[in-house]
């Protein structure tokens, strides 16, 4: 591979990091080919896309963010795939661990593909040990209509108590000019 072509593929990893939200680096060494595609079809079939990467060329396109990514240097080791959702952060997580429960894995056996690394919303996240917490990470949308629900509660309760007030109001005034009719 020369120059021009490195350059191109780290322009073009570059880029899927620039335009996806969340992207996870994963160990695969170990996996045999079919698995792989097993593995690939997964993240076809729930609109992801997984491809194996040099880590000199994730390390180049990651210093294209504009962040501070030197924590995922950690996460460059071995052999590294690349996994990119459009969706929310925890999409590939679930992926994960959905792949790992239909692979059904022994007790203390690591489960392929290896979590080494994530980058959610510019956060990053350093080995397996977070793919359980991943799995609840809320992406901007979903904490955006959080906030806005909660926002809009006090206004609604405020409302609602003036009508249901209202409504009380109108029920005692009526109660009372019955009372002045009737003792009239």
């Amino acid at each position: 591979m020369n120059r021009e072509e490195k350059q191109a593929l780290v322009d073009e990893l570059s880029e899927k990091f620039q335009s996806h939200n969340a992207f996870y680096i994963t160990d695969a060494a170990g996996m045999s080919v079919a698995k792989i595609n097993e593995f690939r079809r997964l993240c076809f079939n729930r609109g992801m896309e997984f491809k194996v990467y040099k880590n000199t060329f994730i390390r180049k396109a990651l210093d294209t963010l504009g962040s501070d990514t030197s924590e995922m240097d950690a996460a460059l080791k071995g052999q590294s795939g690349v996994l990119f959702s459009q969706e929310s952060g925890s999409a590939p997580a679930k992926l994960l661990r959905d792949f790992y429960k239909a692979q059904n894995y022994a007790r203390g056996v690591e489960p392929k593909p290896v979590l080494k690394g994530a980058y959610v919303d510019a956060s990053i996240y350093i080995g397996s040990k977070e793919l359980e917490g991943l799995t609840t990470i809320k992406g901007k949308q979903e904490l955006l209509g959080e906030l806005i629900g909660l926002l809009q509660s006090p206004a609604k309760n405020v409302i609602s108590a003036l009508q249901s007030g209202g409504n009380k109001l109108a029920g005692i005034l009526k109660t009372l000019s019955e009372k002045e009719e009737v003792a009239g």
